[in-house]
């Protein structure tokens, strides 16, 4: 910081003495005097300390001078008058009081001139170049700074929290805090000037932070991009290279503080484990963590061909086995466990689309129960370790008959002999960017410049990331001794109107709007993780355990044939007698005052 003040003041005094020795001599000329110069000496000790007394040149940025700035220049330059005036005078005679004026007016001309020619010159540069923010003054902002220095943006300032690097510079750029950033912000605006980015340059900031700074800086930059976490940026490739968006994943995003990895390890290392729904957004994410906690093998279960080769060419070089078939098909799948004798079994797969499901009772039903049924039998009838069901917060006083199945697939899950199988269900809710969720959809809309359709302006859901909720079943498998429902915490639930309209700011776009379709049938208004059941803590605050539904589980197997076998009208009325509390297409309502347009 105290080499910057010097170049600068320095830069100053440079300027106050060429443009006194210019101003001195025209006087002297256009008054015919001689040139005198002990006067100019006492002048410019004058005009300096003045200058840096009461105008703060050392802190003075050119570029952003106003009408205010060239007044105080004028109004200083005379006051300086004033001083030298009588002092010049009584040391030299022959000095006239009109040649000191008129320096004086030609000095201020002159010094006006420069301010302004610097600062047109520095904006017309500014207008061909973007203009950049960089947050974080550690490492990775100084790397990003040097890389951007070549190319098209040109960083302006720094802004960082911590109040000892506040004021000092990295490379000439001034490391500014919060507030003050939100202020030299507003007086580039003020000049028709637009910050184009705001680059996050903080690989280990808390996705909450992230937020916050979201909120303070979206509405004064044109876009905010960040660096990857740590455990996701490439070291050896460029930073700008890996800058991105940011997205809906780092605004919602909760990381559970008490993810136990080596709990996980010890349950998936050295362990063969099929993963059914294996191409799905859960599924594929699970056969990575597999891989991540150094599984023998993974057995990829999928129906979806095009799917499960997505993920079989991503894990190409471990040793995965893809397997193409259905869950519901029992002798197939029994093929699957004779061949290969899985150790763990976590069964993603399932239709999940709610209005899907009910267009589609009868093979929903049938791929959701019959192929849930048939991976717990043949885990039973063939010693499986441990099984871990995928379940759903739609699986609580569930209006849909997904959310019923789901619930089903509960019940045969707790009413297991826990002594023949260590089985779990672990319920959550929405995850971000899985293929069941509202916000793919929103991103399409939004591409495709159509207004989002919202169903509900009250409607709210829990969210959390694909790999931290993945990795958190594994986690509640480990710890499962058989017939546990594990309720992952969500954190507080989100309004989805408020998520489309961070969605519609973020695109940048102005002509898109949210527009209120109603509730479809099946669709709650709300999510829920808890029924009636009273909840527990594990030993992990992220990870809750639900008290179990007694169901014995041959009259469970009974009702669910009946289930089946029952023409499609009824099955609504087998469904509420297994699970009593569903309550097909009821909408529960809150009286919630909300603002739908932005």
């Amino acid at each position: 910081m105290a080499y910057l003040k010097l170049d600068i003041r320095l830069l100053n005094l440079f300027v106050i003495v060429v443009l006194s020795f210019l101003s001195y001599v025209l006087a002297n000329i256009i008054l015919s005097s001689n040139l005198l110069i002990k006067p100019l000496i006492i002048m410019l000790v004058v005009r300096f300390t003045f200058s840096l007394l009461f105008l703060q040149d050392n802190k003075l940025s050119w570029s952003r001078a106003s009408s205010r700035t060239g007044f105080n220049k004028i109004v200083l330059s005379f006051l300086g008058l004033i001083v030298y005036l009588p002092i010049v005078e009584y040391f030299f005679n022959d000095i006239k009081w009109q040649l000191l004026v008129m320096d004086c007016v030609i000095y201020s001309y002159l010094m006006n001139c420069s301010i302004y020619g610097y600062r047109s010159i520095i904006n017309w540069k500014r207008q061909k170049s973007k203009l950049c923010i960089i947050y974080g003054a550690g490492k990775a902002g100084i790397k990003l700074n040097a890389e951007l220095s070549d190319s098209e943006y040109k960083v302006l300032f720094f802004v960082d929290d911590d109040a000892h690097v506040q004021k000092r510079a990295i490379d000439s750029k001034l490391i500014y805090s919060n507030q003050m950033a939100m202020e030299v912000i507003e007086e580039y605006r003020n000049d028709d000037l637009h910050i184009d980015k705001l680059f996050i340059a903080i690989p280990s900031v808390e996705n909450s932070r992230i937020s916050a700074l979201y909120q303070q800086f979206s509405k004064l930059v044109l876009k905010v991009q960040i660096l990857p976490s740590i455990r996701e940026i490439l070291h050896d490739k460029d930073f700008v290279s890996q800058l991105k968006d940011i997205s809906l994943a780092d605004l919602l995003a909760r990381h559970p503080k008490d993810l136990d990895k080596h709990k996980i390890l010890e349950f998936i290392s050295n362990k063969i484990v099929m993963v059914t729904g294996a191409g799905g957004s859960i599924g594929s994410e699970i056969c990575r963590q597999c891989i991540k906690f150094n599984a023998k093998r993974v057995i990829m279960v999928d129906h979806g061909e095009e799917n499960l080769y997505h993920i079989n060419e991503e894990l190409l070089g471990f040793d995965v086995v893809p397997v193409l078939q259905s869950v519901s098909n029992v002798n197939s799948l029994e093929k699957t466990f004779i061949k290969y004798r899985p150790e763990i079994v976590i069964h993603a797969a399932a239709y999940k689309h709610v209005p899907m499901v009910e267009y589609n009772i009868e093979d929903a039903l049938y791929n959701n129960l019959i192929g849930t049924k048939n991976c717990i039998d043949l885990s039973l009838k063939y010693h499986v370790n441990n099984f871990v069901l995928i379940s759903s917060d739609k699986a609580v006083r569930p209006t849909s008959v997904m959310g019923a199945s789901k619930r089903i697939c509960e019940l045969y899950v707790q009413n297991v002999n826990p002594k023949e199988l260590d089985i779990v269900a672990v319920r959550f809710g929405n995850v971000l960017g899985s293929s069941g969720s509202v916000i793919p959809k929103f991103q399409k809309q939004i591409e495709e410049g159509k207004n989002i359709t919202v169903t509900d302006p009250n409607m709210t859901r829990y969210f959390m990331l694909i790999p931290e909720a993945c990795e958190l079943v594994l986690q509640a498998g480990a710890i499962g001794r058989g017939g546990e429902i594990f309720i992952l915490d969500m954190g507080a639930p989100v309004k989805i109107i408020d998520l489309a309209n961070k969605l519609i700011h973020m695109s940048g776009r102005k002509d898109i709007e949210v527009e209120i379709t109603g509730l479809r049938p099946g669709e709650k208004l709300f999510e829920e993780l808890l029924i009636n059941e009273s909840d527990k803590k594990t030993q992990y605050e992220s990870i809750l355990v639900a008290k179990p539904t007694i169901y014995p589980l041959e009259k469970l197997q009974r009702d669910i044939k009946k289930l089946m076998d029952t023409e499609i009208e009824l099955k609504y009325n087998i469904i509420k007698e297994i699970v009593p509390e569903f309550n097909h297409g009821s909408i529960v309502s809150i009286k919630i005052e909300v603002k739908v347009n932005q």
